[in-house]
């Protein structure tokens, strides 16, 4: 049955297909990637290979600093690379070869810099002294973040085949049954790459690993870009003290982001603007056990406007994860407003995600109560989810897309085109989109969550095995 067909004729048959519905859930095959898809880091290299920066122009004329590596895993050479990156400033570049480690040890400023590379071969590797970093960390009001060390400046390009470390799995570890957003949470963990008030900042090539929190966070910046990069957070103890936050992109007031080609395995968001950016590309993203391409979340914070828009997101992989694409905005009685306008979601293909698509406007576990009585004030308006294919986990029957709109904001021009998504349940449609507070023609048939059709939809649940990916390395 064809999603294009008319919402009447669709309904009915709907209603139809779903009369004496059996609700048992059932175990279904693996999930199998289509030819050419990476299944791991390796693979994902092979397919966007990163140029050694050898090959970049007008490199050898640069100014060219070195530091001394550390001897051992608590060899703090933290001065040593910032008098590094003094000594490389205004045209030069710091190299850290391969197969060498720079253990960072103490908290770092460095938002003095101006045109300068620094050229990651090797290993940068913080020490996971977990009382010293809280205690010393820099701080940052949104979501009560802190970071190792701070970015800022003019021209800053970090490129090469090395690894940045978050050495994050002591932070799991103590963090394991905690929650970020629990007001009452003190174990605050660091995030991994930050960068304020920074301009045509760059990242190329390079492994961001094992962040304790939020892999990057950019604010009141503007030209970022990263490209040919991998983001992995693997557990040791993945059930017990899995990488909770280890989003791989954040950002606040930002304007000018461009991703391309990124490998994540981590366990959150996979790309996640939050308040205030603008003029957004990201393509060719692979992303395994994330929480999805997330606009948002916005919209927290009492009597603060925030908004995201002119955003393009296209050639999406998402494997086993939360949902494909998502917008989610806040609700409560101590709140904030603004708006998401001119989104487009395109070329999505998912393997084994909850929800394809999904439209959150009552955002972190607010109760149906109290987001009725105060509804987001969040508008969302002129969003296409387009091209977008694959198979559901099952988790929610036969429903594989989910859009909730306020009540108290505007809500309109959503749109859907080409969308393809089905369910592996079996016994009943291939596919439901379920919708609230939408009057508009999405471009598909979409029934109300109370709806017979939804009810039966959401009972219709199956599992199904992960799609194909070889055990992770834990490097």
């Amino acid at each position: 049955m064809s999603l294009s067909a008319s919402c009447h004729d669709i309904m009915k048959a709907l209603t139809l297909l779903f009369l004496g519905l059996s609700l048992a859930t059932k175990a279904l095959a693996t999930i199998e990637l289509p030819p050419g898809i990476p299944r791991s880091l390796e693979e994902f290299r092979q397919i966007h290979p990163y140029s050694h920066p050898s090959s970049h122009p007008n490199r050898a004329a640069r100014k060219q600093v070195q530091i001394r590596a550390s001897a051992n895993e608590t060899d703090d050479i933290s001065s040593n690379f910032l008098n590094g990156l003094k000594a490389a400033n205004n045209g030069g570049t710091l190299v850290l070869p391969a197969n060498q480690t720079f253990i960072i040890g103490k908290p770092l400023d460095l938002t003095f810099l101006n045109d300068i590379q620094i050229q990651l071969d090797g290993d940068i590797k913080f020490t996971n002294d977990t009382p010293y970093w809280q205690a010393n960390a820099f701080r940052h009001p949104f979501q009560n973040s802190i970071m190792f060390w701070k970015w800022g400046g003019k021209d800053i390009k970090i490129f090469g085949t090395g690894v940045l470390n978050g050495n994050g799995q002591r932070w799991w570890n103590e963090f394991a049954g905690l929650e970020i957003l629990d007001p009452s949470n003190t174990y605050l963990r660091p995030i991994l790459f930050y960068a304020e008030s920074a301009t045509r900042l760059s990242i190329e090539g390079i492994h961001l690993k094992d962040s304790p929190c939020w892999t990057t966070f950019f604010v009141t910046s503007k030209q970022i870009s990263l490209k040919d990069v991998a983001c992995t957070a693997i557990s040791l103890s993945p059930t017990k003290s899995p990488p909770k936050n280890s989003d791989f992109f954040d950002s606040l007031n930002v304007a000018h982001i461009t991703v391309q080609n990124a490998w994540v395995d981590i366990g959150d968001d996979c790309f996640s603007p939050k308040s205030n950016n603008t003029d957004i590309l990201v393509k060719n993203m692979y992303c395994n056990g994330t929480h999805g391409i997330s606009m948002g979340s916005i919209g927290q914070y009492p009597g603060e406007m925030s908004f995201i828009k002119d955003v393009v997101v296209e050639n999406m992989y998402m494997l086993n994860g939360q949902h494909g694409a998502r917008i989610k905005t806040w609700a409560g009685e101590d709140v904030g407003y603004g708006f998401v306008d001119n989104v487009t979601f395109s070329n999505f293909w998912n393997g084994g995600n909850e929800y394809a698509a999904y439209i959150d406007s009552c955002y972190f576990n607010i109760n149906a109560s109290t987001c009725a009585k105060y509804p987001s004030r969040v508008n969302i308006t002129n969003v296409l989810f387009e091209n977008f294919s694959g198979t559901s986990s099952g988790k929610y029957g036969n429903a594989v897309a989910r859009l909730t709109c306020s009540p108290n904001a505007v809500c309109e021009n959503i749109r859907f085109r080409n969308f393809n998504v089905t369910s592996p349940c079996g016994g009943g449609p291939a596919a439901v989109v379920i919708c609230d507070g939408i009057s508009e023609d999405l471009g598909i048939p979409c029934v109300n969550s109370t709806s017979s059709v939804a009810v039966a939809a959401l009972k219709n649940k199956c599992s199904t095995g992960l799609a194909t990916l070889p055990t992770p390395k834990t490097w």
